[in-house]
């Protein structure tokens, strides 16, 4: 069966990295998430906690870019060149579960590629936030949205796509189904992309 690499994007407290662990699970294909930052670490000489804080704060400033523009490549950059090459080795591995990290556009040019996107209605995303997530801010709603922000802006410095646009994604799957149902939803189209990898292979011969 033709390798699908899996890419999940998701909004915060949306349950993605849940689907994503399931899906691996269910399809019996490996999962990266943290484990790419674990690999960077070992790369770079960097702790995984920073890599954490420059995963998530990243900035279009005009001081950032001056600062890019004086000494390139920045600790930002040499973070996301070091993921990048992790996930790209990772995706010739064959088929697997791969979360956030601008992974769908880093690996853009595979034709093997199922680019995910997991959102949820708001008061269930601050209600997991809350009670699965453990996050004690006094708006937790203000936090849930605040994580989104954070999201987008790290996707939409290093790619050319805006994070959580749907013509960015194959499919785009609304998690207030359920984490079981949307597994389903995406292990079927997992499946039809195999199925039209095997038919063209066959066709070829």
């Amino acid at each position: 069966m033709k390798p699908i690499i899996i890419t999940i994007g998701r909004e915060f407290g949306s349950g993605g990295r849940l689907v994503a662990h399931r899906l691996s699970e269910v399809l019996h294909i490996p999962y990266y998430d943290r484990e790419i930052i674990q690999a960077v670490a070992k790369q770079t000489g960097l702790s995984e906690q920073y890599i954490r804080t420059v995963d998530q704060r990243p900035t279009n400033s005009f001081i950032y870019d001056l600062y890019c523009a004086i000494q390139t490549p920045s600790i930002p950059d040499q973070v996301f060149i070091a993921q990048s090459k992790v996930i790209k080795e990772a995706a010739e591995r064959g088929s697997c579960v791969i979360v956030g990290r601008c992974a769908d556009y880093v690996l853009r040019d595979r034709d093997n590629l199922l680019r995910v996107f997991v959102t949820a209605p708001i008061d269930q995303r601050v209600r997991r936030a809350r009670e699965v997530y453990q996050v004690e801010a006094a708006n937790v709603e203000g936090y849930v949205i605040k994580q989104d922000k954070c999201r987008a802006s790290y996707y939409n410095y290093f790619s050319t796509e805006r994070w959580g646009d749907r013509s960015c994604y194959d499919l785009c799957v609304n998690s207030r189904i359920g984490i079981e149902q949307t597994v389903a939803v995406i292990q079927t189209a997992f499946q039809a992309l195999q199925e039209e990898g095997t038919e063209k292979g066959a066709h070829s011969d």
